[in-house]
């Protein structure tokens, strides 16, 4: 149960079974998970699949490049609140962070004022997909985060060259310190890998092998 506490419960591909969904927040309330990770199209039914339950809903922004306008991003944001989401995870726009890092900090500002305009409590992560940066453009990620207020910092879509690794979440924890969350995704697959990010200094885990990650 301690373990389940950690777990973002993900289902983030294009297809699966009609239940998929239904599924996952079946399970998630089960087993006391954290949240389920939902796509934006999916908040919705997910929020009223687990009405009544601990569990939050958390959705994905601008996911999987980041690439999207400013203006899109905000839509989306509010628009998955509007939808019940409880958490929001922003893929950061890895173009604009090493070519006009002040552009994609007040983009960041401006992305974190408006979704807790919209709903105070929402719980805001920044993916920086730490598989395309250096060690110094992934500090600087979670340092234009923190000042953003964003409440974590988060290693990865899943969805690019590679996924957490345990050195990653270590720097993202010394940058952070030991206040603001750090989300390890992407890859983590066994208990085992499970208790090497919590080991380096993640406080959150999302997991779409969640099953196969806790006691039975």
């Amino acid at each position: 149960m301690e373990l389940a506490k950690y777990i973002d419960h993900t289902f983030l591909g294009a297809s699966g079974c009609h239940d998929a969904v239904e599924r996952l927040c079946r399970e998630a309330a089960e087993h006391g998970f954290c949240a389920v990770c939902v796509n934006p199209a999916e908040v919705a039914r997910a929020k009223n699949f687990l009405d009544g339950s601990s569990v939050k809903v958390c959705t994905v922004i601008g996911f999987p490049l980041g690439q999207n306008t400013f203006a899109v991003k905000k839509f989306e944001a509010l628009d998955a609140i509007a939808n019940g989401a409880d958490e929001l995870d922003f893929v950061i726009n890895i173009r604009l962070l090493r070519f006009d890092p002040e552009a994609c900090e007040k983009e960041l500002e401006g992305l974190s004022l408006s979704s807790r305009a919209a709903k105070p409590s929402v719980v805001l992560k920044l993916i920086i997909e730490c598989c395309y940066l250096t060690d110094d453009e992934k500090v600087l990620a979670c340092r234009m985060a923190q000042r953003a207020g964003f409440d974590f910092v988060k290693t990865s879509t899943g969805f690019g060259s590679g996924g957490a690794t345990a050195e990653d979440v270590k720097l993202m924890r010394e940058t952070v310190g030991p206040v603001m969350g750090v989300k390890a995704a992407g890859g983590i697959r066994t208990r085992e890998d499970a208790e090497k990010m919590i080991a380096s200094g993640a406080s959150r885990l999302g997991c779409s092998a969640s099953l196969e990650i806790i006691p039975s």
